[in-house]
């Protein structure tokens, strides 16, 4: 299993640089990039590769409508080359809030689009001329739109790998199915290996079915807030859970419209239903604080890994059976670096 971790795309990123050059050494494996509607990805990922020598540096993610695809698959392919190969391409939708009010895009048929995506990007790794007829994307543009000068082109360059891994940052039901299906790699939130099945193992079963044998097996990124003390059991584990309180309150609360939030309908196919309306209820009515006292404590330690070692091992232990292969974690405390360490020695 690997080790990974995610970068704040509000914080410091210089900070975050040097910590990333520290935990490289202590045996992380790969660091996500977010974007969000902050400063833009890549230009980060280019830094990181450039300060870093063996850490993978993936897009965490990069939303398919902000971006052709083919620019997608450029930017893919150049972040790969300046890593000498360490570069894993992360790829979402967002949400319309984000798409149509930053962006200005339409946010249409956001599965498919990431679907074409996929195609046309390992398409142009491959240097095929990129001829591609898709629900969302037409390369050329078709006789009658734009100029008509439009011909099938192939990438200059040629990549380091024509296989850049991608991940699917998927949720509901079609994407994670057609995520199982055509993906090297699956970038799931709220990930509760033991309950993750009554959510999404149907889906996955479906678009598995359907795999290609040559991607090979589905790759899983998945975890959360990390700590590891023998003193973290009953009130001291909660005080330490609750610092994910806040964001797990904007995820299931915030993030999207009342009818259009994914994160929420995430958290009552968990089974909290009647928590999922309050934290949506309090959050839009601008009570934040409340909105994430209610977050169910039993959500926060199955979707995190604090406690004594024996206990971080046991959870350890039920996310390999769950079929992870990349623990995401986010260290807290006062020297994430040991935790890192820790975490190694223990898997």
């Amino acid at each position: 299993m690997k080790l990974s971790m995610s970068i704040n795309y509000s914080g410091d990123f210089h900070a975050d640089v040097k910590r990333v050059v520290e935990l490289e050494k202590a045996g992380l494996d790969v660091v996500w990039v977010p974007e969000a509607y902050s400063f833009d990805a890549v230009s980060q990922m280019g830094y990181l590769a450039a300060k870093t020598s063996t850490i993978e540096i993936g897009a965490g993610i990069l939303n398919v409508f902000s971006r052709t695809a083919t620019c997608m698959a450029q930017t893919a392919a150049g972040l790969d080359f300046v890593s000498d190969g360490r570069f894993i391409l992360g790829l979402g939708a967002s949400g319309p809030q984000v798409i149509e009010g930053f962006h200005g895009v339409p946010y249409e048929k956001p599965m498919p689009r990431i679907r074409d995506y996929i195609n046309v990007c390992r398409m142009v790794w491959k240097r095929e001329k990129v001829i591609y007829d898709g629900p969302t994307t037409k390369i050329p543009l078709p006789p009658g739109e734009g100029t008509g000068l439009g011909k099938p082109l192939k990438l200059i360059n040629h990549p380091v790998r024509e296989n850049i891994p991608i991940f699917w940052a998927s949720l509901m039901s079609q994407s994670v199915k057609n995520t199982a299906k055509y993906a090297d790699g699956w970038l799931p939130i709220f990930f509760d290996p033991e309950k993750f099945q009554t959510v999404w193992g149907d889906d996955l079963k479906a678009g598995l079915a359907e795999r290609d044998e040559s991607l090979g097996p589905l790759q899983i990124s998945a975890g959360g807030m990390v700590a590891i003390d023998e003193e973290l059991t009953g009130d001291a584990r909660s005080r330490v859970l609750d610092y994910s309180r806040p964001t797990t309150a904007l995820y299931v609360g915030g993030m999207g419209a009342r009818d259009q939030n994914f994160y929420n309908t995430i958290c009552q196919k968990y089974g909290y239903v009647d928590e999922a309306i309050e934290i949506q209820d309090l959050y839009l009515s601008g009570k934040k604080e409340e909105a994430a006292a209610a977050v169910p404590a039993e959500m926060l330690e199955k979707t995190n890994l604090v406690g004594p070692e024996g206990y971080v091992k046991e959870r350890l232990a039920a996310y390999k059976e769950a079929g992870v292969t990349h623990l995401s974690v986010n260290a807290v405390g006062a020297d994430p670096v040991a935790t890192i360490e820790q975490l190694r020695s223990l898997l």
